[in-house]
């Protein structure tokens, strides 16, 4: 009996540990925080003072990875700052355009890529054209905003409008996206 109860005991434990480090490679921790010294006036601007996390990796991807969509205004002069990553070009905010969190940018291997974005119980092709720093931020090259969090797609309003969300409204939604 004791024999039994021991490789019982073993096999609990296994399982165990693989289900702990299942569930530590699935999550994103962060990497460290930023700490802006200088104010901006805009609306989303970094504070002077106030933490920003900052990450390095992002959730995986599946089939259907969750993500918080949020509105991007690639335009010259928009909320996005400089030009696009991929292309170093601005896009008009009638393009279905995307910026992905740094650790799903993946150093730009989705550049010019379409991913699949759902919500609203719509589906949308998007192409990737911009990372959305998760790492940087709170400078003139991020228009002062902070870091992004580690699931977020950010989104023309085009996007929106084919998923029939009003971005302006809502600021940010609930998503699931895949590549395509």
């Amino acid at each position: 009996m004791m024999r039994s109860t021991s490789c019982l005991l073993l096999v609990l434990a296994l399982a165990a540990s693989h289900l702990l480090l299942a569930a530590v490679g699935a999550g994103c921790g962060p990497s460290g925080s930023l700490r802006p010294t200088r104010s901006h006036s805009c609306e989303d601007c970094c504070k002077a003072g106030k933490t920003y996390t900052k990450y390095k990796c992002s959730p995986p991807v599946s089939s259907s990875t969750r993500a918080v969509m949020t509105l991007n205004n690639f335009e010259q002069g928009g909320d996005g700052g400089d030009p696009s990553e991929c292309d170093g070009a601005f896009h008009r905010n009638s393009e279905r355009v995307v910026a992905l969190s740094t650790g799903w940018y993946g150093g730009g291997s989705r550049c010019g890529k379409n991913i699949r974005i759902r919500g609203n119980g719509r589906s949308v092709l998007a192409k990737v054209v911009d990372e959305c720093d998760s790492v940087n931020g709170c400078d003139r090259e991020h228009a002062f905003q902070p870091p992004c969090r580690n699931n977020v797609v950010d989104a023309s309003k085009a996007v929106w409008d084919a998923l029939g969300i009003t971005g302006e409204e809502v600021g940010e939604y609930d998503i699931t996206w895949s590549d395509a």
